[in-house]
């Protein structure tokens, strides 16, 4: 047997004990759904609550755990993707998630949807974020899904403003690098583009790059990348700016790659659901205050967080709902709302504030 023969040898045998491993993970996540669901059946008390299968904390924990066994050869960000549709699988068997996200199919949120819950998740479209939020609120789906902001173009003002009124909590966030790609059909004539359709925001995300390739072309903003793609299946002088997902989904072909004219684009997403989520050991925590109309009322707001040494990583200003020329602080910092220093913190902001309202504390994005 020559040196190539023994390899491949060796890698079946490797495939082998894979194999069987996550066939063992496969029946522990079986056995752990029995367990959750006969204490649930157990419980006979009127605050009784259905088991939780997908745990966002244990989920953060275990993937950070992996990246830090990895000896390589593969990268962290890899490792960890395997991992997570080992388990993303793995609670299929337990309960198949239903996820919610803005669609429709082929958007980059569903893009990140898929990233943080795997492929053996259920995505299903909507056709607005208000509408993520209500299916949230209904218990029609145990997830969603929601843009919050882009490091090119800023904060997405509609998911904050449905913040303001939902119940719904923020149980985790994902970060995706976006990569925008010019797409033709096979019905499109090259030379006779006169219409690039996609995003408003991807637009503006690719506007100095269309300036140098494709001045004076018209440019039309659509309410999604997979819309845009989709439409230029039927027009012959069309092109479209989306990612790969939406490329793929429609058969489209690239004629330029990454073209967005900021090469560290990224968009930050929220997981909202119904749950508080227990601390994972590295979290964030969203709020939203509303302070007295008074002067040095942002600068007493900021001061706790300040003494506490805790950090702020977003504070965003949007208008309230509850009277003219009055403002609302949507705020992100480090740590969890059950730890001692952060509710020393929440305490000393309520009492600097109209009103507070905690959005949630979730893992920080692992990958």
């Amino acid at each position: 047997m020559d040196k190539l023969d023994q390899l491949r040898k060796q890698i079946d045998d490797i495939d082998a004990k894979i194999a069987a491993l996550i066939s063992e993970r496969a029946r522990c996540a079986q056995e752990v759904a029995h367990v959750k669901t006969t204490e649930a059946k157990q419980d006979q008390s009127k605050d009784a609550k259905p088991p939780v299968f997908y745990r966002p904390e244990r989920e953060a924990q275990v993937l950070r755990k992996v990246m830090e066994r990895n000896e390589g050869p593969l990268g962290n960000e890899e490792m960890a993707r395997l991992f997570r549709e080992i388990m993303s699988a793995c609670l299929a068997l337990e309960q198949p998630t239903r996820v919610a996200y803005l669609g429709p199919e082929g958007t980059f949120t569903q893009a990140a949807a898929i990233k943080h819950f795997g492929h053996s998740a259920v995505t299903v479209p909507m056709s607005a974020i208000d509408e993520v939020f209500r299916e949230v609120a209904a218990g029609a789906v145990s997830y969603g899904v929601v843009p919050v902001e882009n490091s090119t173009e800023g904060v997405v003002n509609h998911t904050l403003d449905n913040f303001l009124e939902s119940s719904v909590k923020i149980c985790g966030e994902v970060e995706l690098r976006i990569h925008h790609h010019l797409l033709i059909s096979d019905k499109t004539k090259m030379d006779g583009i006169t219409r690039i359709y996609s995003h408003a925001q991807s637009l503006a995300q690719c506007r100095k790059w269309l300036d140098s390739h494709y001045p004076g072309i018209e440019r039309v903003a659509v309410s999604s990348n997979a819309e845009a793609a989709k439409r230029i299946k039927g027009e012959w002088h069309s092109a479209a700016i989306a990612g790969d997902m939406a490329a793929e989904l429609y058969g489209l072909e690239k004629i330029a790659e990454k073209i967005e004219d900021q090469p560290d684009n990224s968009t930050r997403f929220f997981i909202i659901g119904s749950n508080d989520v227990p601390p994972s050991g590295v979290d964030k925590t969203s709020i939203i205050v509303s302070v007295h109309n008074k002067p040095g009322a942002l600068h007493d707001l900021l001061v706790p967080f300040q003494r506490a040494g805790v950090d702020l990583t977003r504070v965003e200003t949007r208008p309230s709902r509850s009277g003219r020329w009055s403002y609302v602080f949507f705020m992100d910092f480090s740590g969890h709302r059950n730890d001692e220093s952060i509710k020393t913190v929440l305490k000393q902001v309520a009492d600097q504030s109209a009103d507070l309202k905690i959005l949630g504390s979730y893992p920080q994005a692992v990958m």
